[in-house]
């Protein structure tokens, strides 16, 4: 088995998820230390920034390398800071890193997924080999590029029963459904933390709604509610997936804008919730629990929403023994494995891929 250690940044823009994990790209074998290392404000502004202006952004333009670069840095330090703690630990130096990079642009109907980080940068400031570039080669053969977890969670199943749901809250909601004979079905769901975390920030300058409570002194507004369940991305079959911002037209013209702080707030987590029932519909049965991942199972305003939208039970994946803090992070040192012996990162359940799909590249790996 190899040591690695996953890094993962995603929608959400709060910083670096770093996990150590050792594994042959199938079974997980001992996991390690695992931290969060957070964006600098400006690097999170900077990025946010990007995320606004990537559609059409010339690939040599100095703010969008200046971005990557500081971005690469703080996965450095991540490593850094991970490796000295494996090693105290008694578990030894990561011989691969697995390093997603930061999404900006995700058109995977125009065959378009963008991440950004400096692989070459990432090796020559750790001295580790990176696997890297996950999406592209998905996307390319006519994939939605994501989700890519669902392999992972399908391995730490195993021993579960089934039907399992397992749904990640990031910026955006995804759900991996593992069938009683091992069948995948994974999709993004809709919008989750993202838009939240940036009305939040707008309304009252926090980050993002601490322990649910600007949501819970609020109440939902039906009438943004309704145009927003009519986007016609809920009733689509999978594969589908999203951009962090698809939605940001249809929150605008609904009204958001005019509702109070906590209502916006408590409008967005209903909604949120509401996307993940309108994603059990196009579930082949009725799972027999949720288990739910990523940061907004942190929220107990939406994790109470989704008790209430969904068949119970909903629970955090701690309960079976997961890390929900670093298991996006654990499922890219996975998939580096999985990149190093060539096997698929997705499959034509997951993303819609026409076959079992290898992908990802390599910097400074000898085998």
């Amino acid at each position: 088995m190899l040591r690695t250690i996953g890094l993962m940044s995603g929608t959400s823009l709060d910083g670096v998820d770093a996990a150590w994990v050792e594994t042959d790209g199938e079974a997980i074998g001992r996991t390690g230390p695992t931290l969060t290392l957070p964006y600098e404000p400006a690097l999170r502004r900077d990025l946010r920034r990007l995320l606004d202006i990537a559609d059409g952004l010339d690939a040599a333009d100095p703010f969008l390398a200046d971005c990557a670069s500081h971005l690469t840095r703080r996965h450095a330090e991540a490593v850094g800071q991970l490796a000295a703690a494996a090693a105290a630990a008694g578990l030894g130096a990561p011989a691969l890193l697995g390093f997603h990079g930061q999404t900006i642009l995700h058109r995977p109907a125009s065959r378009i997924t963008w991440q950004i980080g400096d692989a070459a940068l990432l090796r020559r400031l750790t001295r580790v080999p990176v696997a890297h570039d996950f999406r592209s080669a998905d996307v390319a053969a006519g994939g939605q590029g994501a989700p890519l977890a669902p392999v992972v969670h399908a391995a730490l199943a195993r021993a579960l029963p089934k039907p399992l749901a397992v749904l990640n809250l990031g910026g955006v909601g995804n759900v991996t459904w593992i069938g009683a004979d091992g069948a995948l079905i994974a999709f993004d769901t809709g919008p989750a933390n993202g838009p939240l975390d940036d009305w939040v920030r707008r309304a009252t300058g926090a980050a993002f709604d601490r322990d649910g409570a600007l949501a819970l002194a609020g109440r939902a507004d039906a009438g943004v509610l309704g145009q927003l369940l009519a986007h016609p991305y809920l009733a689509a079959p999978p594969p589908k997936s999203l951009d962090r911002l698809d939605f940001d037209l249809a929150l605008a013209a609904a009204g958001l804008d005019a509702l109070s702080p906590g209502d916006g707030a408590a409008t967005l987590v209903a909604f949120a919730a509401l996307c993940v029932a309108a994603a059990a519909r196009h579930l082949p049965g009725v799972p027999l629990q949720w288990l739910v991942t990523g940061g907004g199972r942190r929220n107990p305003a939406l994790m109470r929403a989704l008790a209430s939208a969904l068949e119970p039970p909903v629970r955090p994946v701690e309960v079976v023994g997961w890390d929900g803090d670093a298991l996006e992070a654990q499922a890219f040192g996975v998939l580096a494995a999985r990149v190093v012996r060539g096997l698929p990162l997705s499959l034509p359940g997951t993303t819609g891929v026409p076959q079992p799909m290898p992908g990802g590249r390599l910097e400074g790996w000898v085998g």
